[in-house]
This record gives C-alpha cells, structure tokens and sequence, in this order.
C-alpha cells in the first residue's frame, strides 16, 4: 500500500513537471545564457540604474538567456536586500523580452536560499539557479538543499556543482536522482572537474537531465557544441559575441565559428593577465558608468589599456550592442 509521503510526492512531482514544461516550452533552456554583472556607483553603491540597462544590453546582444547573481555578479559582497531589489529590476526590465531570465537563489543554508526562492517567485522569472551551501557538511546536506529548493517551485531549476562548501562536489548520481523525482531539476551548470567527463556522463541520463550548461567563461564551448551539449553561462562583456559563435555553429559554419571563438579567447585570458579587463570594457562598451568592483581594484598600466584595446579591436567588428 502506497504511504501518504509517497502519494503526496508523487503528486507534487506530477504538478511540478506541468509547470516545469509549460515554462520550458516558452523559453528553452538552451544556448548563451550570460552571467550579468553587477554595476557600482563611485561609492561602491549597486547602481541599479546601469542593471536594468544590461538587461537591454543582452537583448541586443542576441543571447537565449542571462542569469543573476551569480559568482562573476559578486554575489558574496551583495546584501541580501540588495539581491532581492535586483531581482525585482531585473523582473521589471525582463518582461517581454526574448532572453529568459534566470534568477539566482542560492543561500548558505537552506533556510536563506528558500528565503530568495519565496522572492524569486513573486517575480515570475524563466527559471532559478542555485549553487550549493556553503556551510553544507556532507553530499546528504547538499541534496536536501536542492530538494527543498525544487519542493518550492515549479519552473527550471538549475543546479551548480561547484561554488558551495569546499570538498565536497555531487555526486552524478545524486544529480540524477533530483532530476528523476524533480522533472524540473534536471538542468545542471556542471564545473565540477573532470567536466567533460561528468557532462558526458549527465548527458547518458536524458532525458531526465534536459540541459546541460558549463561555465569557466565559456572556454570549452567549442568542443561542448561538437560533443552535443545545451550551453554555457559566461560573464557579460561579450554577450554579441558568444551569441554569434553559438549562431555559427548551430547553422554548421563551424570555421567560421572557431575563428570568430579564437578572437574571443584573447580576451577572455586578459582577464587573468590584467585584472579589471572585464569591469573596463563593460564600461568601454557604454553599459555600466563605472569600472568600480567590491571584489578587486581597477588599477590598470598603460600597456594593460593598450592590450586590452589591441585586443579588443579584433572583435569590434562584430558588436552588436
């Protein structure tokens, strides 16, 4: 005989797959969906002006979807009255717009994360993201995280692998079992290492898991497109151009794809070579006023500007925004 846990999840799971389709049948969970950043004022303020302006920014760009806040939006130094008034620009700057808007509600426990999950819903977004608490003790703390994030919603949740509590990463078959008795759980940003590996292996599990996104600034993309995977989720200064490296490949012009992706690749390593490539050309390309971050100093040499420009006028041609 059937217990009355088992028939009410079985019936919450049913209720949930509804909603979770009618949502994905709108807005597929595939393609360039950009981790947007967070802009500050002088004073190191959040200016929510310039956010709700990178919501146009993406649109022109032409990318499937844009995600926040995130660890590349400084997630970590925003206040949780900040998290939750960004959301609500975003919500309002989003509505009507092609890209899906995916709304991050990750928290060091449970109790907080299902604090930005009650939010988030108030505010109809495509779909939620979460990355794992930090103050997690185990995998089980891991799980019970997702599942009583996934018991709270109905839309697309994607899980992160990695960015929670260190030493502890899920398990694919952890992964699994979500997507199996939450069918709107089975989308998964996968940065876990090794990744290519583990997306392979989510990917043997369709179609309980239904997309399968990287991260690490998109440098794998192009062998993640060939080996069939949904997309990637990179940081914001260049939405226009891993849309059209997306675009390229998907219509089989795959060496144009790769040359138009090599450009890119420069710049992305500038990132690392002379810190504040990415707040400088979110300012250059006329998105954000400022170039202030909470998480690092801008403080560029000469010859750190004149690489970032030498750079950056490889790719120029191809702005769209």
């Amino acid at each position: 005989m059937t217990s009355d846990y088992t028939r009410r999840q079985a019936l919450l799971a049913c209720g949930l797959s509804r909603f979770a389709f009618a949502a994905e049948s709108v807005k597929p969970m595939r393609g360039i969906f950009i981790i947007m950043a967070t802009p500050f004022t002088e004073s190191k303020a959040v200016d929510f002006e310039d956010l709700a302006r990178e919501v146009d920014f993406m649109v022109r760009s032409g990318v499937q979807g844009m995600v926040w806040p995130q660890l590349a939006s400084e997630y970590v130094t925003l206040s949780k009255e900040e998290r939750m008034q960004g959301m609500e620009v975003l919500a309002k700057a989003a509505r009507g717009k092609r890209p899906a808007l995916v709304l991050g509600v990750q928290g060091s426990n449970t109790e907080a994360a299902l604090d930005y999950v009650r939010h988030a819903e108030t505010l109809n977004p495509d779909a939620l993201i979460a990355i794992p608490p930090t103050e997690a003790k185990s995998a089980a703390d891991f799980r019970d995280y997702y599942r009583a994030i996934a018991s709270s919603t109905g839309r697309p949740l994607f899980v992160q692998t990695t960015g929670g509590a260190k030493g502890i990463t899920p398990s694919i078959e952890m992964l699994v079992q979500l997507a199996r008795e939450f069918p709107h759980c089975g989308y998964v940003k996968e940065e876990a290492e090794p990744v290519i590996e583990r997306m392979t292996a989510l990917s043997r599990q369709r179609p309980a898991v239904k997309s399968i996104f990287s991260g690490a600034a998109g440098k794998g993309l192009m062998y993640e497109m060939s080996l069939g995977f949904d997309g990637t989720m990179p940081g914001a200064p260049y939405p226009d151009i891993y849309a059209q490296i997306w675009e390229l490949y998907q219509a089989g012009r795959k060496a144009a794809a790769r040359d138009l992706f090599a450009k890119l690749m420069l710049m992305i390593n500038l990132d690392q070579q002379a810190p504040g490539t990415r707040q400088y050309m979110m300012k250059k390309r006329g998105v954000f006023k400022t170039t202030v971050s909470r998480r690092q100093e801008f403080k560029p040499t000469p010859e750190a500007i004149a690489e970032i420009d030498f750079c950056w006028d490889a790719l120029k041609p191809y702005a769209r925004a």
